[in-house]
């Protein structure tokens, strides 16, 4: 009788504590209708997949709103990513109708209102990605579901066009380009319009996205025409500064393009492009390498933004006017360089294979050009300054790392960082290092034991998967990953990392073009944490040694 007694008290407080959920929701476009996912007997995430926030985007267009949809769209599958070229370049994949977006909404014992919303912008290079990500046991990286449920924020994410249907431009009135980012922007404009429907609040808008997607973030804070829409924004391991971001010569690649696509490079080209199938100029995106391969590697990314008059209006470093009143939190992986750097030295994928020195000297060559034997000689000085006569392998090939590091992804960032701390007004500022080392180091793994965080290492604790799967991951992981959770819906809801509904274990400290203070993101966090300048001798390097030396060859010249 007792046990009876017990068990139907259970059932009376599971049906009455169990989560709320929104049900039908009624947004411009029409009524949806997603999925609740139960998290425990007081707790849920309503998701919704595949609201289309515009129509299907015209060849070389701006995309245009939506016209609605009678009856009620189940949002309960994604939609198909966005046109792109498969990694080996030798399909293509994905949908032109991909301008959709997917929603998690955490719900508690009412109906959540008012919470901050966190916009999430996929990387890829701008020649590929998906609002998902790669899936596996089950699982999407891309997953909003335990971001939302851990921060009680809405996380949304979409697709963008990339590619030849995204970047492709003449440098001109003819294919401005940026047809990705005004697509970016359409999606953040669709929910600053429709989230109260879902519980959000539109004044309160975060974006945030690793790459080519922190890149864009990164460009969205910069435009104009986002002014009001974006409240805050996270960059992580790309800015608008970074040296592959935009493309100073679009001309060039749209003959490329015209050229594999059957097209003329005269006055038809822009006209024949525009008739062009959308799959076969895909297709037509130039192989890598095309014909005299480009050294270092980090020049093959083909297709990015440029500075077209309109949705950037100027350069980028002219912009950050615009950033004043959004609180900015960026930062880069201590090792953000290693995939890159080892596809220029092959050695530095095989942990039994030595690193030649002349590599390494070959690769800072590269990478300055631009300023001659003198530039070459200045950045050898901070870099090898400190080998010696013999230096071991680790010294090599770390040394190697660093320079790939510096180059694609840190000095821009903390330029970033610097500009927008000396423009803010109202906004707050915050940089970071990753510095956790890369689950695939160490001894029976393919990496070497001294390596740090590579890129893309961040994704998985951003988004919470050492808590989706975990059979993969131990305690160290789930606390790092809820720490970083932590610190980035803290500073969606109040632009503090520090302030929020959840526990940090280090105050973060505000970044000052004068202090210029980072923290440092680890399993092993503490008061030590604290770092100041990061790699303050090679940021000046890069930003302002060698574009001084630059300068001095243009005028000899």
């Amino acid at each position: 009788m007792e046990k009876q007694k017990s068990l139907l008290v259970l059932a009376l407080f599971v049906t009455t504590a169990s989560a709320a959920s929104l049900g039908l929701v009624q947004t411009e476009g029409g009524r949806v209708q997603g999925q609740n996912i139960p998290l425990d007997v007081v707790r849920s995430v309503d998701v919704f997949k595949g609201i289309p926030f515009a129509a299907k985007p015209g060849l070389f267009e701006k995309p245009k709103p939506h016209p609605g949809w009678d009856g009620i769209l189940q949002a309960t599958r994604f939609a198909e990513q966005c046109l792109q070229i498969n990694d080996l370049q030798t399909t293509s994949l994905g949908s032109e109708d991909c301008l959709h977006l997917n929603i998690w909404v955490p719900q508690g014992k009412h109906v959540s209102s008012n919470l901050p919303v966190m916009i999430w912008i996929y990387g890829g290079g701008f020649m590929s990605g998906s609002s998902t990500g790669p899936g596996f046991l089950g699982n999407y990286l891309y997953s909003g579901q335990e971001i939302a449920d851990k921060g009680d924020v809405i996380v949304v994410s979409f697709g963008y066009r990339v590619g030849v249907l995204g970047f492709l431009s003449t440098g001109d009135s003819r294919l401005p380009g940026n047809y990705g980012l005004w697509d970016q922007h359409a999606a953040i404009a669709w929910v600053h319009r429709n989230i109260r429907l879902f519980g959000g609040d539109p004044d309160n808008i975060t974006i945030f996205g690793e790459s080519a997607g922190g890149a864009s973030v990164s460009f969205q804070t910069l435009s104009p025409h986002n002014k009001g829409l974006v409240r805050r924004a996270i960059s992580q391991s790309g800015d608008a500064l970074s040296p592959w971001a935009v493309n100073e010569d679009p001309r060039t690649m749209a003959e490329r393009v015209a050229l594999k696509a059957g097209c003329p490079v005269d006055e038809r080209m822009v006209a024949c492009l525009r008739s062009s199938d959308a799959r076969n100029l895909t297709m037509s995106t130039p192989y890598i390498p095309d014909g005299t391969p480009d050294y270092p590697g980090i020049k093959h990314v083909l297709l990015t933004p440029v500075v077209d008059g309109d949705f950037l209006p100027d350069e980028p470093v002219n912009l950050f006017h615009n950033t004043a009143e959004i609180d900015y939190l960026a930062g880069v992986n201590d090792m953000d360089g290693f995939s890159f750097t080892s596809e220029d030295i092959h050695s530095l994928k095989n942990k039994t294979e030595k690193t030649p020195v002349d590599e390494v000297i070959r690769l800072l060559a590269a990478y300055t050009k631009d300023t001659g034997p003198e530039g070459f000689q200045v950045a050898s000085d901070e870099y090898f300054s400190k080998w010696g006569a013999s230096p071991s392998q680790e010294t090599v090939q770390r040394t190697a790392v660093e320079i790939g590091t510096d180059y694609i992804f840190l000095v821009s960032t903390q330029a970033a960082l610097y500009l927008h701390a000396a423009k803010a007004t109202s906004a707050g500022t915050f940089s970071y290092l990753l510095s956790e080392p890369s689950l695939l180091a160490g001894p029976g793994r393919p990496y070497p034991d001294w390596m740090g965080a590579d890129h893309t290492d961040d994704l998985q604790y951003v988004f919470g998967i050492p808590f989706a799967i975990p059979q993969v991951y131990g305690d160290k992981q789930r606390e790092l990953s809820g720490n970083m959770i932590a610190y980035w819906t803290n500073f969606a809801r109040t632009g503090n990392p520090n302030k929020g509904t959840l526990k940090v274990p280090v105050t973060w400290p505000n970044f000052t073009s004068a202090g210029q203070q980072f923290l440092d993101i680890s399993a092993k966090m503490s008061e030590s944490s604290i770092g100041e300048k990061m790699r303050h001798n090679f940021v000046r390097l890069w930003t302002k040694t060698l574009p001084g030396l630059k300068s001095h060859i243009a005028l000899d010249n």
